[in-house]
């Protein structure tokens, strides 16, 4: 088991002087940002690119490796996270083509993994985005397939703000669903599990390793912290909005002690890569420092 982390909070940072500091903290991996090149406005957390997957070529794809692995650093998975079931047809097309290229340059670097999310139409039910899913998604596997590389899938609703209201942009979030996940396509996808995401939806964290431990291939290390006041306010029914609050590990409500028992048990022994969306860890680059070493000390026990 190794400790890392998503490189996504450092969007003006290159990678070199990211890595430079995860390996001085005494981290071991990193999940590496693959958003594409662009300059307009992103979602939170999310449009950082590290590595220009569309322009990588098979030389670069291994100094990359190789600059890391002289750090002490391995790559944990590539990091795309879009909505390839998003309701506009041309807004599908660019992120599939683009999660496409993320494969291909995982392939060229040799990593085996690239994490991504299965995506959802807020606006349909469940059970009319896997219709979509099952339309979408087995061009996309097999394209992986081919690359060598498997997909997994986070087990984020996507639901915190508005827009993603009532059902999120993320469906891969359920046993239900990942029953039907792994049925389709289990071997080459598999679950990037995140606890803080069974939390608010109050799903048993045991159980829910005990029956998806073999299909987990990634695990994010992110907390979750329930605001009482805004639950109060808004109910179970605003699905989270204004009362689920992202913590580094340690400030929240996960039990991290029967995460770590819950995947030994299941027999895991990859990667733990820290997300970080804490606010309160934020606004310069020191700040989101601080909140890596702090989750890096909550967990550094567990992982031996």
């Amino acid at each position: 088991m190794k400790l890392g982390i998503l490189t996504a909070p450092f969007p003006d940072t290159p990678l070199a002087e990211v890595a430079d500091w995860a390996a001085g903290a005494g981290f071991e991996t990193l999940e590496v940002a693959c958003w594409p090149r662009s300059t307009g406005a992103t979602r939170r957390y999310a449009g950082t690119s590290h590595i220009d997957v569309a322009g990588l070529s098979d030389g670069e794809a291994q100094d990359t490796v190789a600059a890391l692995a002289d750090k002490g650093l391995a790559v944990s998975a590539l990091a795309y996270y879009p909505n390839p079931l998003h309701p506009d047809a041309a807004h599908r097309e660019a992120v599939a083509g683009h999660l496409k290229q993320v494969v291909a340059a995982a392939g060229r670097m040799g990593v085996g993994l690239v994490n991504t999310f299965c995506g959802g139409d807020a606006a349909k039910t469940v059970d009319a985005n896997w219709q979509a899913a099952l339309a979408v998604w087995p061009d996309l596997v097999a394209h992986a397939r081919d690359h060598g590389v498997r997909l997994a899938f986070e087990n984020c609703p996507m639901i915190f703000s508005d827009d993603e209201w009532p059902g999120g942009h993320n469906i891969a979030y359920s046993p239900q669903v990942w029953r039907r996940i792994l049925e389709a396509w289990g071997g080459d996808v598999g679950m990037n599990f995140d606890p803080s995401h069974l939390v608010w939806q109050m799903i048993d964290q045991g159980r829910f390793i005990r029956e998806f431990g073999p299909a987990i291939l990634h695990a994010h290390a992110k907390d979750l912290m329930i605001d009482r006041d805004g639950l109060y306010e808004r109910g179970v029914l605003s699905a989270g909005i204004g009362w689920q609050v992202p913590r580094m590990p340690g400030l929240g409500e996960v039990d991290w002690p029967g995460f770590f028992a819950g995947l030994y048990r299941a027999g895991y022994d990859g990667p733990v890569v820290i997300e970080h969306e804490d606010r309160a860890f934020e606004g310069s680059g020191d700040s989101v420092k601080r909140g890596f070493m702090l989750a890096r000390d909550v967990l550094r026990p567990f992982v031996k």
